[in-house]
């Protein structure tokens, strides 16, 4: 992949997590699950390369996934899944899509984490 501007949405369960890969454009560059492990999320960014941008929901997961990519990654967001703008049918690849999406767009609410 060349080095532009990546926007990854991260839909986070205990034992997967479910991520795409949008452009600047919106294209889709990548969908892929993996173990919801440092090792898996690391290899990801490490494969993704240029600019990127994380998003994913508050949750049990959060505070540990935000640490772990802060300084990895450009921006990361941890957003509150009440505030999303998302509508119809849900299931994980659709929400990671969505969460990629409304970050390109800048439409999600961040939680705090600092």
């Amino acid at each position: 992949m060349n080095n532009g501007i990546r926007y990854v949405g991260l839909d986070v369960h205990q034992h997967s997590i479910s991520a795409a890969v949008l452009d600047l454009r919106g294209k889709v560059i990548k969908e892929t699950v993996i173990a919801t492990s440092e090792v898996a999320i690391l290899g990801l960014v490490k494969e993704l390369r240029g600019t990127l941008h994380v998003a994913f929901e508050e949750g049990t997961w959060a505070v540990w996934l935000y640490e772990l990519l802060l300084g990895r990654v450009a921006r990361v967001v941890a957003c509150d899944p009440r505030k999303n703008h998302r509508e119809g049918n849900k299931n994980d690849r659709v929400d990671a899509k969505e969460l990629a999406d409304l970050l390109r767009c800048n439409r999600l609410t961040a939680v705090f984490h600092g």
